[in-house]
């Protein structure tokens, strides 16, 4: 007989896990766990978006991550990391499930499909993190931009694009791609102008943006 593809469901997988797992709801610029903190739970989220941020010896801030719904976050702590190496924070009212370490390890050995999902995640983090180096050593800071508004908003994945993003200040998008305000500013106004996007307190990623990313 043949055996059915595991289910990836990933609410249905984490119901799935006994033990060691909560559900909390965090308020928007609220924050989740401190570069610092004890590195003990796996987080998973359901719904909202939360940023991940750096803190240099020097003080200065760096955006390295903006998630959304279906992404893991924390999993250093599968790998031996004692203390965060960032800060997890809400953007927006967000749903995260926390899952303690060894229940995270106890899942991964005793469901097939869940180690199946983490590690499809896992692949695509580590594809992402490449193409972030890339883009950020071989495209322009217009490039930049454009490549990380139509990421919020989901082209690329398999579900449907969501075409409004949550707000988000330019001050975070300059961090995210290595510039400075002035010129995100300078270049949102553009694409604006382009019809690429339309702002209005909210933010609305048109497909039209692909043309910034794929023109040489």
């Amino acid at each position: 007989m043949k055996k059915k593809s595991p289910s990836f469901d990933a609410k249905t997988l984490l119901v799935r896990i006994n033990g060691g797992k909560t559900t909390n709801q965090y308020r928007t610029r609220k924050t989740i766990f401190s570069q610092g903190d004890p590195a003990d739970a796996l987080h998973y989220i359901e719904s909202g978006r939360v940023k991940l941020t750096v803190v240099s010896k020097r003080g200065k801030e760096a955006v390295i991550a903006i998630l959304g719904p279906g992404d893991f976050f924390g999993e250093g702590c599968l790998a031996g990391q004692d203390r965060r190496m960032a800060t997890a924070t809400a953007m927006s009212e967000a749903t995260v499930v926390c899952i303690k370490r060894s229940a995270t390890i106890r899942a991964l050995r005793e469901e097939p499909a869940f180690a199946e999902l983490f590690l499809l995640h896992m692949l695509s983090r580590s594809i992402r993190m490449e193409e972030d180096l890339v883009d950020q050593m071989f495209n322009s800071s217009e490039k930049r931009l454009a490549r990380v508004l139509l990421l919020l908003a989901s082209f690329g994945k398999e579900t449907k694009p969501d075409l409004v993003i949550a707000k988000i200040s330019q001050e975070t998008l300059a961090e995210m791609i290595g510039t400075t305000r002035s010129r995100v500013s300078y270049f949102m106004n553009k694409f604006r102008k382009l019809g690429f996007i339309k702002y209005n307190g909210d933010l609305e990623v048109h497909s039209s943006l692909l043309n910034v990313v794929l023109h040489d």
